[in-house]
């Protein structure tokens, strides 16, 4: 008995491993695509939940389908709107694997096919092309999914053999509407302990399957999945960011009213449950009143499919279909209030100035798969940029500036910056450490390794500024000021670094959506860096051989020069990053 019990645990993991495999798979062959499709489909509700719906089916992960969704809502590349319309979507979408199960998983032994599939899965990984090495995956954790469903068919005990548990169980079925809730916390507690939805509703065919349950228990189990998986995602999102809480709550909404609605007309659900699923597919009525699931055994002892349990199954896959075919087709009317209701709830976090500084887009919960996790790295890369860029202003501000209390204050928030820098680049390093610990694309891999660079390079821009700060703070020790013409020429070579991250910023951007043809501005921009160096440097020196400046003055001025040409080669060698990389060859 110990050993079946493992055996079912160990079962229940390789269906939990198979399926993230999967999904994984499918989202390396077609993780680029997936986003651009998020984005571009989504301009009005139903466009959007039909994404939501597409995407999920394919991915067959409404998790990591929820998780891309709230980076993008996190971007602006998505409304709140939008994404609510999206989330309904992939609760449509995530039925599909109860159908798969359904028809695959108990209608024919697809555990014979599995194993040649493996085969055929270990043949493409040894291919020296990324694509087939992802395909590979794929496949793997297809045979992989419906090898432990097979397991878990097999190991569960026959409860036939043991009348008094089967007593126990059928004993929760006899308290009328009380029997109902139970069976829906059931559900919801599976679901919180399993972290999966998919492998939940498995568990519960297998019971139908097993005639443990009743037709109208299973059903209750269903809803209480719907309810425990929203929890999942709360718990995931109260560590992120507004975006990620709203986005979680609008999914507990829209689950929530969905369940009341179905306990409150369950007979009526029900029956209509049977009578669509009885007429569609030729089986007996599974919500009729004397509808019983008899487990068949062949003249061998094997197990065979009767045509109640085929019906039983089939009514438990619709019913989770209509709960959220319906849901939505009420719910997507109303999306503007739902917007408000959770907007209302979940007020914007009232941050002071130094907390804008912290992370925005790779705090809203745990990385569904290195594909969609890149999407939010990228994004935390742009604000990035921008944060470096607002520094530049500060510097600005500490050449200009003749009072040295006022300066000191400016110099104070270039120290500041610059620690915002080291503590921007290692927590997006760290996150990126993360992403690559995990079995990623090669595609994904050489992004990854220019994220790394360009962090790097925005890091250094931020020491070029307090390096300013410093030069500068030396300067005054020694009651030593700029002329109006210095100070005009060292502004000058600012608003040139300026102009030089405008670029960058926009090149960042055309990388991110797939735009980036060439980085010819770049260049521009850094050479007007260069002339306005040497053209300043040199009538400097001009200057100082006829004793027109103070030596120590002019090595002042000559050291912030030298600095913001730096800033320059740090921006250019980030828009280099992105020509390795992000430009189609």
């Amino acid at each position: 008995m110990v050993l079946q019990l493992f055996t079912l645990l160990g079962a229940l993991g390789m269906f939990l491993y198979g399926m993230n495999m999967m999904s994984t798979g499918l989202q390396k062959v077609a993780g680029d695509r997936l986003r651009n499709f998020l984005s571009a489909m989504t301009s009005n509700p139903f466009k959007g939940v039909l994404t939501g719906l597409g995407i999920t089916s394919v991915i067959q992960s409404s998790s990591a389908t929820t998780v891309m969704v709230v980076s993008f809502v996190n971007a602006g590349l998505l409304t709140l709107a939008q994404a609510i319309s999206v989330i309904m979507g992939a609760n449509i979408g995530t039925t599909v694997t109860a159908w798969l199960v359904s028809w695959l998983g108990f209608k024919a032994d697809i555990s014979i096919l599995a194993v040649p599939l493996m085969a055929l899965g270990f043949v493409l990984s040894l291919s020296k092309k990324g694509q087939r090495r992802n395909i590979s995956e794929l496949i793997v954790g297809f045979s992989l999914l419906f090898l432990g469903l097979s397991l878990m068919k097999s190991s569960v005990p026959d409860l036939q053999q043991t009348p008094e548990v089967l007593s126990f169980i059928h004993g929760w079925q006899g308290f009328g509407f009380g029997s109902i809730l139970i069976f829906l916390l059931l559900g919801t507690i599976l679901t919180l302990i399993l972290q999966s939805s998919s492998a939940t509703m498995a568990l519960t065919l297998i019971m139908l399957n097993m005639g443990w349950i009743q037709f109208d228990m299973a059903c209750a189990m269903v809803l209480g999945e719907n309810i425990g998986t929203t929890i999942t995602a709360n718990i995931a999102a109260s560590v992120g960011n507004t975006s990620a809480r709203r986005s979680a709550f609008a999914h507990t909404v829209f689950n929530l009213f969905g369940v009341v609605w179905a306990l409150a007309a369950f007979p009526i659900f029900l029956k209509l449950t049977g009578f669509i699923t009885a007429n569609i597919f030729g089986v007996p009525n599974p919500a009729a009143s004397d509808f019983t699931v008899e487990v068949m055994t062949g003249v061998d002892g094997s197990a065979l499919q009767s045509p109640t349990q085929t019906a039983a199954l089939y009514g438990l896959s619709m019913l989770h279909t209509l709960f959220n075919a319906f849901n939505t087709l009420i719910l997507i009317w109303f999306i503007p209030f739902i917007e408000k209701f959770v907007c209302r709830l979940i007020k914007d976090s009232k941050r002071n100035s130094e907390e804008v500084y912290r992370l925005k887009y790779i705090e809203a919960g745990p990385i569904a798969t290195p594909e969609l996790a890149i999407e939010q790295a990228f994004n935390e890369i742009k604000h990035f940029a921008q944060i470096s860029k607002n520094g530049l202003g500060y510097v600005k501000d500490a050449i200009s500036e003749g009072n040295v209390d006022k300066f000191e204050k400016v110099r104070e928030k270039l120290v500041k910056y610059e620690e915002i820098s080291d503590r921007v680049e290692f927590e997006i390093a760290t996150f990126l450490n993360s992403v690559s610990a995990g079995d990623i694309s090669e595609d994904t891999s050489m992004k990854i390794k220019a994220m790394y660079k360009i962090i790097g390079e925005l890091e250094s821009l931020g020491d070029s500024g307090e390096s300013i700060s410093r030069i500068l703070s030396r300067r005054n020790s020694r009651k030593k000021s700029f002329e109006e013409d210095t100070i005009k020429k060292l502004l000058e070579m600012v608003s040139a670094v300026d102009n030089a991250y405008n670029v960058m910023i926009l090149n960042l951007n055309s990388a991110h959506d797939g735009s980036l043809i060439n980085i010819k501005n770049a260049y521009e921009a850094e050479e007007r860096i260069n002339q306005l160096r040497n053209s300043f440097r040199d009538s400097e020196i001009d200057a100082l051989e006829d004793s027109q400046k103070s030596y120590q003055t002019s090595v002042y001025y000559l050291d912030v020069l030298n600095e913001l040409e730096k800033m320059g080669d740090f921006i250019i060698n980030i828009s280099q990053d992105l020509e390795r990389v992000f430009i189609k060859r």
